[in-house]
């Protein structure tokens, strides 16, 4: 049994803006987001911190019913209320890797059931490659007949074993998918050729961040050529993030230039690579482990450099040194993935994913930085990306989505479009489809839909306004009574004075 349980959570955007103007029905969206990652979570572990809790957040804002289901973290278990009215269902589901839990493929298919009819969910939107919750969401939602979005933000290879499954899972799973959304064009690309897409199925909505919880310090000290500068990383010491070159980099930097010094935000397999480069170069004095950093915390942890190196090997987009640019920080990048899609040139130095490329980037972006004007960077960063953005082009495919008529949701166009994936693959996919459908049966004869109590709704901002607006409704009825007994009885005196 869920227990009901309310807290407070501090999301990654402003709860206090209120938009000039609301839209006049009630409930045009019932949402479900459904993943079981670091997605719909915190910062730890596969993509951006609070994305699309903040994205969640201002989908609300919006007017948007929103529903987020993922897997307990935990002591944070049950259903809990965040801050908005967002509304999240913990599941109860073991993780094995990565905070993604164990495939099942019917495990969560109940509860999925019982969200969507108690919350009158019309859409339900999934996340993450990685995530099997999610994967497993967006077949269960198609079983039922609901319309489905899925949000890729990851790039994967064609070649390798791992990529060559996985992207015949990601190529199924979107086999029955109304519409797909990626993070960047070349993820959209990447997406496409992986899972055989049509390219106007995809769109391409970028993350997003807080630029209020990313400001520059307020009184820094302009920094003077040759002065003390601090190059800060932050990001999973994993080999993806390319700590191997930037083991390599940061030594070759130490001798050249004495003023400057490194420190490294992150937790991972790598920090062993890093500690002994640190011991062998003898730069203990001038290198700082800092260990994972919360993201709270994030932006006191930027503030203490000037550039931001980030060596990763891939990258779909890179939130982090969105919010390096947004806190003032001169970011230095390798060439990869939708990274040079995210920055202009004047903001981002890229370099090619080796060690003298990162090394001359890092080299020219210490003749820039103090020349750098933090305040400015921070207001461009804050135009080219923020949620209200996001939340109002996630509607837009929403809008589009909802629109489309509902044809061929029945099992055997359904079949026919899993077959297409492979001849093997195919046949597999059908099972498991068939398979879904009668547990869908079942549950419809154990529980029928009408016998679920619907959930009672958070109350909206027209809600909340709506007895103010009364009373002043009121107000001025009873002032025009007042004028009309007024007038009434002037000409009442007048009538007796003629």
């Amino acid at each position: 049994m869920l227990q009901l349980r309310t807290t407070h959570f501090h999301m990654s955007n402003i709860f206090g803006l209120i938009l000039g103007v609301f839209q006049t029905i009630s409930r045009f969206h019932s949402l479900c987001r459904a993943a079981d990652s670091a997605v719909l979570h915190t910062r730890a572990n596969l993509c951006s911190p609070t994305a699309n809790t903040s994205c969640s957040n201002w989908l609300v804002t919006y007017l948007l019913q929103v529903v987020v289901m993922t897997h307990a973290y935990g002591d944070c278990g049950g259903v809990r209320y965040l801050t908005n009215g967002l509304k999240v269902y913990y599941l109860y589901r073991l993780p094995i890797h990565a905070q993604s839990t164990m495939p099942t493929w019917v495990g969560a298919f109940r509860m999925l059931r019982l969200i969507c009819v108690r919350e009158r969910i019309n859409l339900v939107h999934c996340h993450q490659a990685f995530s099997t919750l999610g994967a497993e969401a967006l077949v269960q939602a198609r079983t039922m007949g609901y319309k489905v979005v899925f949000t890729d933000h990851s790039l994967f290879g064609f070649a390798d074993a791992s990529s060559i499954a996985t992207n015949k899972l990601i190529k199924a799973v979107l086999a029955d998918v109304q519409h797909v959304i990626c993070v960047s064009y070349t993820s959209k690309e990447n997406t496409v050729l992986r899972a055989c897409l049509h390219p106007a199925a995809v769109s391409v909505i970028p993350n997003a961040v807080d630029a209020s919880e990313f400001e520059p310090a307020p009184s820094r000290p302009q920094l003077v050529p040759g002065g003390p500068v601090t190059i800060v990383a932050l990001s999973r010491l994993v080999y993806r993030k390319g700590i191997d070159i930037l083991a390599l980099v940061i030594p070759e930097i130490c001798h050249r230039h004495p003023n400057v010094n490194f420190v490294i935000g992150g937790d991972g397999p790598k920090r062993r690579l890093l500690e002994q480069m640190m011991a062998q170069e003898d730069l203990s004095s001038r290198v700082k482990l800092a260990g994972a950093i919360p993201h709270e915390k994030a932006r006191d942890f930027l503030l203490q450099g000037h550039i931001f190196v980030n060596a990763s090997l891939t990258e779909a987009f890179c939130m982090a040194i969105v919010e390096a640019a947004s806190a003032g920080l001169l970011v230095v990048s390798t060439r990869v993935g939708g990274v040079p899609e995210v920055l202009p040139p004047d903001v981002m130095l890229l370099a090619e994913p080796s060690p003298e490329d990162l090394l001359d980037a890092l080299q020219e972006a210490l003749l820039k930085v103090p020349n750098l004007d933090p305040i400015q960077q921070h207001n461009r960063v804050q135009a080219m990306y923020n949620w209200p953005d996001v939340a109002e082009r996630t509607t837009a495919v929403y809008n589009k989505v909802l629109s489309t008529a509902s044809d061929h949701d029945e099992l055997l166009p359904r079949l026919i479009r899993y077959w297409s994936i492979g001849p093997w693959a195919g046949l597999v996919f059908c099972c498991i489809v068939v398979l879904l459908h009668w547990f869908w049966l079942f549950l419809e004869w154990q529980q029928p839909a009408a016998d679920i109590d619907p959930a009672v709704d958070w109350p909206s901002i027209q809600d909340m306004l709506q007895p103010a607006q009364q009373l002043a409704q009121q107000e001025q009825r009873t002032q025009i009574d007042r004028d009309t007994e007024v007038e009434m009885e002037s000409s009442t005196s007048r009538s007796k004075v003629v």
